[in-house]
């Protein structure tokens, strides 16, 4: 029998490329159950390579049952293998979305029909804003939502991970599913002082960051079809868990000093807040408000699920303790998170939880993932107790407030009027309201032809936006590319009002 089997240049050795060609002969039925090969000597004269090639290649197939070895008679292609699908010849499967009335169907696909949360992630995924950064031929990116990674100390952080996988006993292996007892001991110090949670570190879970832990709230708490309050405008990955969830939403709107709390639903079984530095239009909370809102779940039978994303980031004025800080009852569940304060990448964060709700989440959390990464965990525990931690977060402040005050005063200078600013009390991001004679998109596009990168609001509202706004994050430029930055922006926007 003659086979041509030819090679196409890939950097896949030789064997692999003739296993890859006999394999798919067999699957498609090009070569026939029963049907004897060639010896590996006929074979390797064929194709012009060395015997050991074509050997390697058919052990590796008959190791996975494509052919069988007959002795003294030779190599055959095995029975009833014709037509079955592989990875290597599997199409897209067709999906079912019957729940959402969506149906889809490709001759010879398998139909799979998606759960409710697969047929909402399927349909929705590629609506959700995940903004781009660090674009090419852009020179002044005002990102949000990252990390100053200019004052973090890498080499003690470097020291500390090495530490740790020179003593693996611990860091290497399967860690508790709430975390290392001495990070939580180190973090439960920790926002003791700098945010006034009261807590024990027994209370403290470790989490893949303030996402999973949004994520483990919804699914211990919260039934398909409850009714939920969120602030309008909301944080994308609060609003979209909640939404795939099931959850009905009650949006409540924000004003200048936070969560308009006699607008909240009696029916709520939940709330989701951001009291400190509201996400995206930065207000903060204000105290009677604070306590309207912890009265307003204690008439509900509610409970309160406090995202403090930056909250150690605050300016000019003293800053507000936690809400959980205030509640009496057990009703505040406090979600904290290092991707502002270290880098997103670490994926490290924590919930703080009523006694009452640790054994609960402690067994979802298991179920979830088994248990977030231990080496992290411990060179983060050693980081905060030795006190290099609240050292970096004094040099963080500093910078932010430096920037701050370089973009407030460039703005001020350069857009003067045309806008408004929000969210300049706290974190390391403002919002620049416009006046309405441009457009978001507009502004965005002429801003983005002189290198600058910004960001709309209007994705983070539920209904339309009652007016166009800008989000700007400060935390990785320099003053001088922010002031850069900014007049920039101000030409753009003369550029987008014409």
């Amino acid at each position: 029998m003659d086979l041509l089997i030819p090679f196409d240049g890939r950097r896949e050795p030789l064997y692999r490329q003739i296993y890859d060609r006999l394999r798919g002969s067999i699957l498609s039925g090009q070569l026939e159950g029963g049907k004897r090969l060639p010896s590996s000597r006929d074979l390797a004269d064929q194709l012009d390579v060395s015997r050991n090639v074509v050997m390697l290649a058919y052990e590796q197939l008959e190791a996975e049952g494509y052919v069988v070895g007959r002795s003294g008679s030779g190599t055959y292609v095995s029975e009833g293998l014709a037509g079955r699908r592989d990875t290597a010849t599997r199409g897209h499967a067709c999906i079912e979305l019957s729940r959402f009335g969506a149906f889809a169907t490709a001759r010879g696909h398998a139909c799979i029909e998606l759960s409710r949360f697969g047929a909402f992630a399927a349909t929705q995924g590629a609506q959700f804003n995940f903004p781009q950064r660090g674009l090419h031929g852009l020179n002044y990116d005002f990102a949000y939502g990252q990390s100053d990674l200019h004052s973090f100390p890498f080499e003690m952080w470097r020291r500390m991970l090495m530490r740790h996988v020179r003593n693996p006993s611990r860091a290497l292996d399967y860690g508790p599913p709430a975390g290392s007892c001495r990070l939580r001991e180190a973090v439960c110090a920790h926002i003791n002082r700098s945010r006034g949670v009261v807590c024990d570190a027994s209370q403290i879970l470790i989490v893949g960051g303030s996402q999973q832990a949004l994520d483990l709230v919804i699914r211990v708490l919260l039934e398909r079809g409850d009714e939920v309050a969120i602030e309008e405008p909301a944080y994308q990955g609060t609003r979209e868990a909640l939404r795939a969830a099931g959850a009905h939403l009650h949006p409540v709107p924000v004003d200048g000093a936070g969560l308009v709390t006699d607008q909240l639903p009696a029916s709520a079984r939940a709330a989701f807040v951001s009291p400190s530095h509201q996400f995206p239009t930065g207000a903060i909370l204000s105290l009677p408000r604070r306590r309207a809102l912890l009265d307003w779940a204690a008439r509900t039978n509610a409970v309160i699920i406090e995202d403090d994303y930056d909250g150690e980031f605050r300016y000019e004025q003293q800053r507000l303790e936690s809400l959980q800080g205030l509640d009496c009852d057990g009703r505040v569940i406090y979600i904290g998170t290092f991707s502002r304060t270290i880098f997103p990448a670490l994926r490290l964060g924590y919930l703080v939880l009523p006694a009452g709700l640790v054994a609960a989440f402690s067994a979802a959390k298991w179920l979830s993932d088994r248990h977030t990464a231990s080496l992290e965990q411990e060179a983060l525990a050693d980081l905060i107790l030795s006190g290099l931690y609240e050292r970096h977060l004094r040099r963080v402040r500093r910078r932010n407030d430096s920037a701050r005050a370089a973009l407030l005063d460039a703005v001020h200078e350069h857009l003067g009027e045309r806008v408004t600013i929000t969210g300049d009390g706290a974190g390391a991001h403002v919002v620049l309201w416009l006046d309405g004679e441009a457009s978001e998109e507009e502004v965005i596009a002429a801003a983005a032809a002189r290198g600058v990168r910004v960001y709309g609001i209007s994705p983070y509202f539920a209904a339309r936006a009652p007016q166009p706004g800008i989000l700007l994050g400060y935390a990785r430029l320099s003053e001088t590319e922010i002031s850069n930055g900014i007049r920039q922006l101000g030409t753009a926007m003369t550029a987008a009002r014409k």
